[in-house]
């Protein structure tokens, strides 16, 4: 079935969806109208590609329609000066208020984040939150669980012991320095088999991390806690991700305790240029 839909009173016959089609499947063929043919159509992506840019609103999928897509409000594109602040003000957060995030606003940072790209539009990111500083505390012992036989020993560390033993020791002594007290845990997690997955995962957190002082919310990358995710069967288990899936991606969020007021230094990229 052709997914390809096109309104012929509104089509211009500009050709721009078959040049941005990124399957390169569209042809001009009918009559200068734009069409899918078999067996072409089984490669459809079902990306809307097609339907977004098209400035007559004339393209349609079968799965999708111009009046379902929001308009892009040039208005609210942010300028160069605004992307480079954002980017640079960006700060892993680790101290958060002792305050519970929603689960809506979790959820439309979620929703927000998943337009990152995945790869042929595979969309294969899964997300695990963790609700509540009890059961993000619950799993971060867990994590201590998992790091314990490699300090005193009993299995080769995965990580240089010089950064292990502070973080059992400091959890022997009643602070959280794996999620740093957040109260919530957002894992994304995909088909281990899918090429697509890790990256995707990692684009999406990425995407939400940067985006989450927007939504008043400071995030951080829990390194150690995926580790133990992907290595440590009970913390797997705790969290009920599907057997077939691996965790490729970990974040703890809430609302920031301190602002910050200065961007610091970074080197200066190296770049190679052929």
């Amino acid at each position: 079935m052709n997914p390809l839909i096109v309104d012929r009173d509104k089509c211009k016959k500009d050709g721009i969806c078959a040049a941005e089609c990124p399957m390169q499947i569209i042809s001009i063929t009918d009559g200068g109208f734009p069409t899918i043919t078999a067996p072409a159509e089984e490669r459809c992506i079902d990306c809307g590609h097609c339907v977004a840019v098209c400035p007559q609103g004339a393209a349609a999928l079968t799965t999708m329609k111009p009046e379902e897509c929001p308009p892009v409000q040039k208005d609210l594109l942010i300028s160069e000066v605004q992307a480079r602040h954002l980017v640079m003000s960006r700060r892993s957060i680790r101290s958060y208020k002792e305050k519970e995030v929603g689960r809506d606003l979790l959820e439309d940072l979620i929703r927000t984040a998943r337009y990152a790209p995945t790869g042929s539009n595979l969309q294969p990111v899964h997300w695990t939150v963790v609700n509540g500083p009890d059961q993000v505390n619950r799993l971060a012992g867990l994590v201590v669980e998992w790091m314990q036989p490699m300090t005193d020993g009993r299995v080769e560390p995965a990580y240089p012991l010089v950064r292990l033993m502070p973080l059992v020791r400091a959890w022997q002594e009643g602070r959280d320095m794996i999620c740093r007290g957040a109260p919530h845990m957002i894992v994304a997690h995909g088909p281990k088999e899918l090429y697509a997955s890790q990256p995707a995962c990692l684009i999406a957190l990425t995407t939400l991390e940067l985006i989450a002082p927007a939504f008043g919310l400071g995030a951080c990358w829990g390194g150690y806690f995926n580790a133990a995710l992907n290595a440590h069967p009970p913390l797997f288990q705790a969290l009920g991700l599907p057997e077939d899936h691996q965790s490729f991606g970990a974040m703890m969020i809430g609302y920031p305790k301190y602002q910050y007021h200065r961007i610091p230094l970074r080197n200066e990229p190296p770049i190679a240029w052929r």
